[in-house]
């Protein structure tokens, strides 16, 4: 592993701007331009808040974050609050993307004092970091209820000189509560019937008839429908797959999906699926991939392999660096208005599809002269729609009473030409930062469909992207780094960061058996152990034991918008076990579940991919060991055969009879496997009993599928 040198310099702030403009981050370089003498989050803003005895004001947010803008435009641009702000605060911007670590411990704050949060976070603190107030967007002025930071400035003001002593020991006692925040649930023993007990709480959220949990907003948490896959597998549960296809199907159908350049939305405003937040973040590609990868697997029904190829296309296309990495995410807003890119008048529709039958267009998008999206803030167009289905391409084709053929020729066509137009507009901001937690959920994702697939571009895609990573988010030590952008990496990496990549190099070693990327999986989940460890109650730290000290030093299990680092460590260390026949690594794993299986059992939805690793560690499990010549036609089909079966608790390890034999190290227990009769030969496992060995595909699947 090596290093792309760091660009960080002494450097003189431009004229007219701030500190942020000499930074990488897209989002601080947004608010470079204001006239709050921002700082960016570090030891120079400490210092001087120390010194002038001032408070500081920390916000937290990211670049597509739309009422980050809000705020921005409102308060951060206005020269009259700017001048409170300076007069009062030393002044700290934090993208909550680069920095996740400052971000979890001051939402948690923010959660604690108010019962809520989200961003953009506004977070009050002493020049030694404690918070003294917490909030998330305030307006320049006062309005329902809400307080504006033209009041609220000059009272913290007041207070400050006035009532610093009460600040300051308000102050104490947060931090110290926050510091002594320990989960209060009783310990659990984790079996089967918590996976039973998972499933019937989570299906009381289950809105039957709109698909999704719960009411409005809708995020598609699709960990919760990955793990119902896995419980349908286990049980049999018609009632779970149901949910997982019934849910799936809304979105794809719904306007959080784009229509016409493929790829989700980060979530439904409305609980139909219909009015997205418009934002596109690279994080929910992955994982919504993944979801209708698998779903493919276990049901074999094209709409949802239709469904992931397209997302692939989408990242391939518009978030896909040259050198290989990912992009983070795309913005709400374009020219300033949130959705503008996306939507559509009829009138519009009707003049680019003046050669296409475009009543077929209208009824297939559901394109209205009134439209169907109910402008909510300044400069946004009346009569316009969000595209959406109301059906399938099937159910629609025999509503018009065409061939689905004809229909989806004419869609596609429709699609090219609106696409094309829409491609002159202004577009949304493309946070074009790298990030290591979030490129390892595309790897992992692009992997798992490469293989399901048989798709050798998205395993080209995944692996370039894992060799930018080793190659240029490293320390010269082999440490990872967080973000990369302009050629700069920067920043300690996250549990996230450890967990997600390992993840992604796990499930490229399962689609291409290349050894040397378990043995990379391998050496950095055990620089993850080193690290991140909790080696008094088990799991593992959000930060490094020699990283920057903050507030506290946080360890989550909650699976929200993106799986724990924690959960994901668990399964990673379970399956990297199984391949490697290392016992250690599943007791650690066991120590993991143990230390969270309060939080497992009060909330199972909040907890879908720790149960994941539940589910693989109570079996049944199947560990395959395939020998034959590496581009022999009988190993190459052996090996289709085996990735193309939905089988969640399988693990397999390829040994080349003609070559090197370096999985042998790592894996010794397949040193002995060989091949008969000069065929690739399957070894069969199942919960540590093992069957002989075979040379027919359609055995070798028999054995993997018993019950």
């Amino acid at each position: 592993m090596t290093t792309m040198p760091s660009c960080s310099t002494e450097s003189t702030v431009p004229a007219g701007q701030n500190r942020l403009a000499l930074e990488q981050s897209p989002y601080l370089l947004q608010h470079a331009d204001n006239p709050v003498d921002w700082y960016p989050w570090g030891p120079e803003a400490f210092e001087r808040a120390r010194l002038e005895h001032k408070p500081i004001f920390l916000s937290i947010g990211y670049a597509t974050c739309h009422w980050c803008h809000v705020m921005e435009h409102e308060s951060f641009e206005d020269p009259e609050v700017a001048a409170l702000m300076n007069d009062t605060f030393i002044c700290i911007k934090v993208d909550r993307e680069e920095r996740p670590d400052i971000d979890q411990v001051y939402m948690a704050v923010c959660q604690m004092m108010t019962g809520g949060g989200g961003w953009p976070l506004t977070v009050l603190l002493t020049p030694d970091q404690q918070p003294f107030f917490a909030g998330t967007y305030f307006p320049k002025t006062g309005r329902f209820g809400r307080p504006g930071m033209m009041e609220l400035i000059p009272e913290v003001k007041r207070m400050w000189a006035e009532q610093q002593d009460e600040l300051l020991t308000s102050a104490n006692k947060i931090t110290e509560a926050l510091r002594n925040a320990k989960s209060d649930m009783p310990m659990q023993i984790l079996s089967e019937s918590t996976l039973q007990t998972a499933f019937d709480r989570i299906y009381e959220r289950y809105d039957a008839r709109n698909g999704g949990f719960g009411a409005a907003p809708k995020f598609p948490t699709p960990h919760q429908l990955t793990y119902l896959l896995r419980f349908w597998k286990r049980t049999g549960e018609t009632k779970a797959l149901q949910v997982v296809e019934h849910t799936l199907t809304a979105m794809r159908l719904g306007g959080m999906y784009d229509h016409l350049g493929f790829g989700f939305h980060r979530y439904s405003t409305d609980e139909r699926w219909l009015v997205p937040h418009f934002e596109k973040m690279l994080y929910d590609q992955a994982l919504l991939a993944i979801a209708y990868t698998e779903t493919w697997q276990a049901t074999g029904k094209a709409f949802y392999r239709e469904t992931a190829e397209e997302i692939f296309t989408y990242v391939l296309r518009d978030m896909t660096a040259p050198e290989g990495g990912f992009y983070s995410a795309e913005d709400a807003d374009s020219d300033g208005v949130e959705g503008l890119f996306y939507l559509w008048s009829q009138e519009e529709v009707e003049r680019v599809l003046q050669d296409l039958p475009v009543e077929v267009v209208q009824n297939y998008w559901n394109v209205r002269a009134n439209g169907n999206f109910e402008p909510e803030a300044p400069g946004q167009p009346e009569h316009t729609n969000i595209l959406h289905m109301s059906a399938t391409a099937d159910d629609i084709a025999k509503q018009l009473n065409m061939p689905v053929d004809l229909l989806e020729q004419q869609i596609a066509n429709a699609r090219q030409q609106l696409l094309t137009v829409r491609e002159e507009r202004i577009h949304p901001l493309k946070d074009d930062k790298i990030l290591c937690d979030w490129n390892g959920l595309m790897i992992a994702a692009l992997a798992i469909a490469g293989r399901a697939f048989d798709n050798a571009e998205y395993l080209a895609a995944a692996d370039k992207s894992a060799d930018f990573i080793l190659q240029n988010m490293c320390t010269p030590e082999g440490r990872l780094l967080h973000r990369h952008r302009n050629g700069e990496s920067k920043y300690t990496a996250t549990l996230e960061d450890y967990a997600f990549f390992v993840w992604g190099l796990t499930e490229l070693y399962q689609s291409t058996f290349a050894t040397a990327r378990l043995q990379q999986a391998l050496q950095l989940n055990a620089d993850m152990v080193k690290w991140y460890r909790n080696d008094d109650e088990g799991g593992f730290y959000m930060t490094a034991d020699d990283g920057e000290t903050l507030l506290v030093r946080s360890q989550d299990v909650y699976d929200g918008a993106i799986p724990s680092g924690n959960s994901v460590a668990a399964l990673n260390l379970l399956r990297l076990g199984r391949i490697t026949a290392r016992p250690e690594l599943e007791e650690e794993a066991n120590l993991l579940l143990q230390k969270f299986a309060g939080e497992l059992t009060a909330i199972p939805p909040g907890h879908t991919q720790m149960l994941q690793a539940l589910d693989f560690g109570i079996g049944p499990t199947q560990e395959v060991v395939i020998t034959g010549a590496t581009d022999s036609e009988s190993t190459q089909a052996m090996l289709r055969g085996l990735q193309a079966l939905y089988l969640p608790g399988m693990v397999a390890v390829f040994r080349a009879t003609d070559g090197d034999d370096a999985i042998s190290k790592l894996a010794p227990y397949a040193a002995d496997k060989t091949s008969a009769l000069d065929k690739a030969t399957a070894y069969v496992c199942r919960n540590y009993m093992c069957a002989l060995p075979t040379t027919d595909i359609v055995a070798m699947q028999a054995m993997l599928q018993e019950k």
